[in-house]
């Protein structure tokens, strides 16, 4: 096969790139009737406009000046005190200079990408994992290396392996972690396995980057300490962590915030290749933001997400034990927004795909969360977005997708 000839001197990295394989689906999911369980969208039942609008509105008749102008890299005072505090509640007391203000929580991994990654740099990550995060990786040049995980998250025991049979060439310089309602799997790694994990890297010198949007949307049982406050006991623990997080899934994606936490070491790089991307993230939504922190919305506001999606998780898993009853293998996360499942005689979702975007039903399929492009039977579902009915409704069409794909209705009986 021929390579296509253009007049353009690409950087290697972008003579053939792959784009994302979450994204590539979204022409589908305006189809006529479609209901999606493919894109990790919050539900926009969870976003408060008003008090929104009311923040916004707020800072530009009291501030009118700073919103409008240019605004320090590093973040607005008022709202990295307001993110200092936040982190201090949830156990990890930091002070204002090392929290940084991102344009969500992308942003702050490709500010560490760009910080630590040259072309060949061993970076590793959990399977399956957050695509995104590989293409910033993939796209610098990095040599990605994947660690399996399970139930309870990255494998630990498979990690110290790695290490103990790896060169110091070959030593990852980060490792990047959802260890909270991951996504894909919503997962959540065990307290013994984070203190392993922080000790592994303190050990071998490598930076663990914990990305922790979905962290305070628990349904279940009690929460777990973050990495970065395990860290934050131990000096020789601290060096070590770098926390990444968002109000996307908390409050509203379209306002594109996030923060970085951590060492001030690395922010400062990070900050030098912010000053870069984007000079500084808006100085209007960082003071209505720091308003909204300020007048208590952001606990009310998680609250009411978590009493939504627990009733949306338990009304998926309800109806899908109901449409495929012993052929579904399902793990049932404390939190999050995603259902990691598989179903009996679907060896490749990849391939099921075509045949659910007949019946009008998306999700995504799991091989799209891996590292090394092979086939995964898992599907990643979605229950944040669809209202109550389109997710019985979906998961029906599911049913029909799977019984299509085995030839049709003769083969309903085994489909559940």
């Amino acid at each position: 096969m021929s390579t296509p000839v253009h007049p353009y001197a690409f950087a290697p990295a972008m003579r053939e790139p792959q784009g994302s394989p979450i994204r590539e689906l979204f022409p589908y999911m305006s189809l006529p009737d479609m209901i999606s369980f493919a894109g990790g969208y919050p539900s926009p039942a969870s976003f408060d406009a008003a008090a929104l609008q009311d923040a916004a509105s707020k800072a530009m008749a009291t501030n009118s000046a700073q919103c409008l102008q240019y605004g320090p890299t590093e973040g607005m005072p008022a709202l990295r005190q307001a993110l200092s505090a936040l982190m201090g509640e949830r156990g990890a007391p930091l002070p204002p200079e090392q929290v940084v203000v991102t344009s969500g929580s992308q942003q702050g991994f490709d500010l560490l990408v760009r910080a630590f990654v040259a072309p060949g740099t061993p970076v590793w990550v959990e399977t399956p994992t957050y695509p995104a995060a590989v293409q910033a990786l993939r796209l610098a040049g990095a040599a990605v290396r994947a660690i399996p995980s399970d139930q309870d998250g990255l494998c630990v025991q498979a990690l110290a392996a790695m290490l103990a049979d790896c060169p110091d060439a070959e030593r990852p310089r980060l490792l990047y972690l959802v260890p909270t309602f991951a996504n894909p799997s919503g997962r959540t790694l065990a307290l013994a396995r984070r203190r392993a994990v922080l000790a592994l890297a303190a050990q071998h010198r490598i930076v663990v980057v914990e990305d922790d949007p979905y962290g305070s949307l628990r349904f279940d049982g009690e929460p777990l300490p973050s990495l970065l406050s395990l860290a934050a006991q131990d000096p020789a623990l601290t060096p070590w962590v770098i926390y990444l997080g968002s109000f996307s899934k908390t409050m509203a994606p379209g306002l594109r915030l996030g923060w970085m936490a951590g060492p001030a070491e690395i922010l400062r790089r990070a900050v030098i290749a912010k000053q870069v991307c984007d000079l500084c993230t808006s100085p209007w939504l960082q003071l209505a933001m720091a308003s909204c922190l300020e007048d208590g919305l952001l606990p009310r506001q998680t609250a009411r997400i978590i009493d939504l999606y627990r009733h949306k998780r338990d009304l998926m898993v309800r109806a899908l034990a109901d449409a495929f009853g012993p052929a579904l293998r399902c793990e049932i996360p404390q939190g999050g927004m995603f259902l990691w499942c598989e179903i009996d005689g679907v060896a490749d979702a990849a391939s099921l795909l075509p045949h659910a975007i007949a019946a009008r039903v998306m999700y995504v399929p799991g091989a799209s969360f891996g590292v090394d492009g092979q086939r995964s039977p898992a599907l990643r579902l979605s229950f944040a977005t669809a209202s109550d009915a389109q997710i019985v409704q979906g998961v029906a069409r599911l049913r029909q997708a799977v019984v299509a794909s085995r030839g049709g209705a003769g083969q309903a009986a085994t489909a559940g």
